[in-house]
């Protein structure tokens, strides 16, 4: 019995020497002497001109003009909605009419 708690503790003492052994300790000492610092002055240089032909100008029909088919049907819609609008409100002024009269 004692010749095993002497063995575990012997192998645990040569793995933790392994561990030990194998981690890195590093010492630095550094003296700091002050040194003013000398930069150049920044230099801007303008890139290069490069010319190339001009941009070739592109038509889609009636894109961005007046009357296109998304300005259409916008149009139609509210001038719709605006005639339904009008015709409720008609027809509720009639109903109004028709009460206050008691016809």
């Amino acid at each position: 019995m004692n010749r095993k708690i002497v063995g575990a503790a012997l192998g645990l003492a040569v793995l933790a020497a392994s561990s030990a052994a194998s981690a890195q300790v590093n010492l630095a000492v550094g003296v700091g002497i002050p040194v003013g610092v000398y930069a150049p002055p920044s230099v801007y240089a303008a890139p290069p001109v490069a010319y190339g032909p001009a941009p070739v100008v592109v038509g889609y029909g009636n894109y961005g003009e007046r009357d296109g088919w998304r300005e259409r049907e916008w149009r139609e819609r509210r001038e719709w909605r605006e005639r339904e609008w009008r015709r409720e409100h008609w027809r509720e002024h009639g109903w109004r009419e028709r009460d206050r009269w008691g016809y």
